[in-house]
């Protein structure tokens, strides 16, 4: 006896043959698209860099073929270095946008606050960020980014070794130390995610600012070696 299947009238084709036709597929436009594919890399990028991610795998993961990535990025490198240069973007934008206070300390505070929450929010990101880029021609690396930061930082140092009678030509120096040293300890705090965020920027801060709070106007070296 054979089994009766029912007939999805909305499957159906219309001239009632009973074959299912195709469901329809909303097509994306150009910007939904490109869009898609930009999330689709900054996942595949993250998790396993930029060698370790084919074209395929990125056409495959949006169902599309190979030819649509070319056709929106001109293939793997142009899509890798559009997805640096936002994230790059957003962090840098996080750190300025947060140095709103007026007391120095209270700015060293936001700006490792505002690392922390980038890698907190945007961890695929900032993973794509601290590897090396193999791309030559692209928009930055994190090298450059954290010079961009430390720029922000020299202006407000500049002022305050000026008021405490230090020489604020120094200011570059100590800006790229202490935004360093904030990155570098991101860098360990996005696999280790202990203390808590709020108590390593306390503890980042504590280690800044009582170490310019200290600081002596002509260091001086005390080993042996001088040059």
């Amino acid at each position: 006896m054979m089994e009766h299947v029912a007939t999805d009238p909305n499957t159906a084709s219309p001239a009632g043959n009973g074959k299912p036709r195709r469901a329809r597929r909303t097509r994306m436009t150009g910007a939904e698209r490109r869009q898609q594919l930009l999330e689709i890399g900054r996942t595949l990028f993250a998790a396993k860099g930029f060698e370790g991610t084919s074209v395929e795998e990125i056409a495959a993961k949006a169902g599309v073929s190979k030819p649509v990535v070319y056709e929106h990025f001109g293939g793997k490198e142009g899509l890798y270095a559009v997805v640096v240069d936002r994230e790059m973007r957003q962090l840098l934008d996080m750190v300025t946008g947060s140095l709103t206070a007026g007391h120095p300390r209270e700015l060293c505070e936001q700006a490792a606050f505002a690392l922390l929450d980038y890698i907190e929010e945007y961890t695929d990101g900032f993973r794509i960020l601290v590897r090396d880029s193999p791309i030559p021609q692209s928009t930055g690396s994190f090298a450059s980014l954290i010079s961009d930061i430390a720029t922000q930082v020299e202006d407000i140092l500049g002022r305050e070794f000026k008021n405490r009678g230090f020489d604020p030509k120094l200011a570059p120096l100590y800006a790229q130390a202490l935004v360093g040293m904030v990155a570098l300890t991101g860098q360990w705090w996005l696999d280790a995610r202990k203390p808590e965020k709020a108590e390593v920027a306390a503890h980042l801060v504590n280690l800044a600012w009582h170490g310019l709070d200290g600081m002596e106007a002509n260091p001086q070296l005390i080993g042996r070696r001088k040059n």
